[in-house]
């Protein structure tokens, strides 16, 4: 970890990077500031995981340090103050930890685990964050089929159409491969209801627009896909077919 001691009391703070050095060796690199100000260009040039803020400092307190990060900030603040009724002003700014002076070394070794513990679990979180982002891109485009053996992140361009079967759902595949999903149509048609391509021509059927080659109107009205699937098209939505067809090509 990279730490900054921000203290006006030069004794202190090589006091307490000699403390660092020889009691907790998860702090790699230390550096040093002497007022508020130089500390801020410091953590915004130098990017530390933990700091050390002395509260009572000439023109400025540490408690004023978020005036200066108005979003949320990345690094882990520990306290460290010859002043002991500032503790819960300090803890309302998220504190890791508060640190009477002079120092006793089992309390520093244990707010320096705690500031470990809190950076890894910031790192989890925003890892996971980064997914979530890069699998809501993925989602714009392609769709997760939670089949027997995992998951199959399939293009919405191919998929052919879906087709209800009780409480599953058999989605046929470009490539003629088709996949059974334990998940009932239901659940495709509002996952996909934003994407205009997709079409729920009938109860048992939710559509790629894609892949219909022709509507029939012989021996019962249909669909015929590009596989030379067959597929009814009910008479209600027959007509909202007709009309997307008529906006769109006529």
């Amino acid at each position: 970890m990279k730490a900054i001691i921000i203290d006006d009391e030069k004794r202190a703070r090589h006091l307490l990077l000699e403390l660092l050095k020889t009691y907790c060796p998860q702090i790699d690199e230390s550096i040093e500031a002497s007022d508020l100000i130089s500390g801020v260009e410091l953590i915004k040039n130098e990017k530390p995981q933990l700091v050390f803020l002395d509260i009572e400092m000439p023109n400025q307190s540490g408690l004023d340090i978020l005036e200066y990060f108005p979003e949320q900030i990345d690094f882990k603040i520990i306290f460290v103050t010859a002043y002991n009724q500032y503790a819960i002003e300090a803890f309302k700014l998220s504190a890791v930890d508060y640190l009477l002076k002079p120092v006793d070394v089992k309390e520093l070794k244990t707010a320096v685990l705690k500031a470990e513990e809190a950076i890894k679990a910031s790192d989890l979180s925003g890892q996971l964050n980064k997914l979530r982002h890069s699998l809501k891109q993925l989602s714009m485009d392609k769709i997760a089929l939670e089949i027997p053996k995992g998951i199959l992140f399939t293009s919405h361009d191919d998929i052919i159409y879906f087709e209800a079967d009780g409480m599953y759902t058999n989605v046929q595949l470009k490539d003629g491969k088709q996949k059974t999903i334990c998940k009932p149509l239901k659940h495709f048609v509002e996952q996909l209801e934003n994407n205009a391509m997709f079409f729920k021509c009938h109860r048992s059927y939710f559509i790629n627009l894609k892949y219909v080659e022709e509507l029939v109107k012989d021996d019962g009205d249909y669909l015929m896909m590009h596989n030379k699937k067959k597929i009814p098209i009910s008479k209600s939505k027959k007509e909202q077919f007709l009309e997307i067809v008529r906006e769109t090509f006529l």
